[in-house]
Parts: structure tokens; C-alpha cells; sequence
């Protein structure tokens, strides 16, 4: 995964953050990977399950809870604070032995549009850790209520975004779009063939 940008087809990943369910997804219908929105907080016993399992684990960034994540979100900075959230995060997973870890921080969960907008900006930053970085901006609430449009309306707004996140380092695209998110990999990929 390190190595590859691409598209996670959502019929292959289970949304999970119980360690009792992502067993039994993964051990009785071969989900391939969990995707955690809680980063293993919500279940003490997530990480060692996860690492038992040996599937790629993805880990987000939320502040709050999704009930309370958008009343009032507040950072100091919102790029360092994720990036000191993932540090401690994923730091424990690989203590518990979690050899494939992807990080996501999270557009949407927790963060105003404008903080959407910082970290869209500072993608590179991730880099840091050497893992893979997820985004999903579908749709997102940072595109409508900046265009002044439905969720309908966003597939333009989508587009764009996910090339800018991919031109800033992404590796993985979450995405409801996958035609036109294929082909806005295929077009990023093709420039940077170019650049080298």
C-alpha cells in the first residue's frame, strides 16, 4: 500500500471501531482491511485485534464524538495537533505489533471548513510518518457550503479537490465518484511520470 496511489472500493473495507466486530468481519467474510474512526480510543482491545488479524489498518482523526464533532471544533493548530494526534497513535499500534497502518486525518470530523482547507494545504506534512495517507473529501460539507451547493451539486468540486490532495502527496482516495477519482489519479500519475 506505502507505494501505490489508489481508490479503496468501500465492498472491501468494513467502518469499525469495536475489536469484537472487526474480528468477526474480517475472520468470517474476509473484509480486507478496518477502518477505525476512533484510532483504537473507543476499544482498548482494537489494536491487539488488529495486529492478531494482520489486515491493513486505517486510523482518522476526529475531535469529539460524531454526535458532538462539529459544535464549535477548536485548534491550535490544526496541521501540528493531527500530526502530534497521529505520533501518539500510531506510535501504540505498532507497540502492539500493527505492521500496516494508513492514516486519514479526517476531513470533515471535527473541523471547520477553513480548518478542512489548512489541511488540504499541508498533506506533505503527513509524509513524515512514511505511511500511507487516506483522504475523503466526497461530497464534503467544505465543498457545498463553500460553492453555496447540495452534496448533489459537488462532483465537480470533488474532482478538484481530490487532484489537489493527490498533487500534495496522498496515496489512497476515499471516494463515492470511482470513475471520475480513477481518472484524476491516472491524470496526477501521468504528471508526475513527467516531472522525473
Amino acid at each position: 500500500l506505502k507505494s501505490r496511489v489508489g481508490i479503496i472500493n468501500l465492498l472491501f473495507k468494513i467502518v469499525q471501531f469495536r475489536s469484537k466486530v472487526a474480528e468477526f468481519v474480517v475472520r468470517e467474510h474476509e473484509a480486507d482491511l478496518i477502518n477505525d474512526i476512533f484510532a483504537g480510543k473507543a476499544d482498548p482491545l482494537m489494536f491487539n485485534t488488529i495486529a492478531s488479524l494482520e489486515v491493513p489498518y486505517i486510523m482518522m482523526h476526529m475531535q469529539g464524538t460524531p454526535q458532538s464533532m462539529q459544535q464549535n471544533p477548536v485548534y491550535e493548530n490544526v496541521t501540528k495537533d493531527i500530526i502530534l494526534f497521529f505520533s501518539d497513535r500510531v506510535n501504540k499500534a505498532r507497540q502492539a505489533g500493527i505492521n500496516d497502518i494508513i492514516i486519514d486525518p479526517g476531513f470533515g470530523f471535527g473541523k471547520t471548513v477553513e480548518h478542512n482547507f489548512t489541511l488540504l494545504n499541508h498533506l506533505d506534512d503527513f509524509k513524515i510518518f512514511e505511511l500511507p495517507v487516506l483522504v475523503g473529501l466526497s461530497r464534503k460539507s467544505m465543498i457545498n457550503k463553500l460553492l453555496k451547493i447540495t452534496p448533489e451539486k459537488a462532483l465537480n468540486g470533488t474532482s478538484v479537490l481530490n487532484t489537489l490532495a493527490l498533487m500534495n502527496g496522498v496515496n489512497i482516495l476515499r471516494v463515492h465518484d470511482v470513475k471520475e477519482a480513477k481518472e484524476a489519479v491516472t491524470l496526477v500519475q501521468m504528471t508526475r511520470k513527467q516531472e522525473k
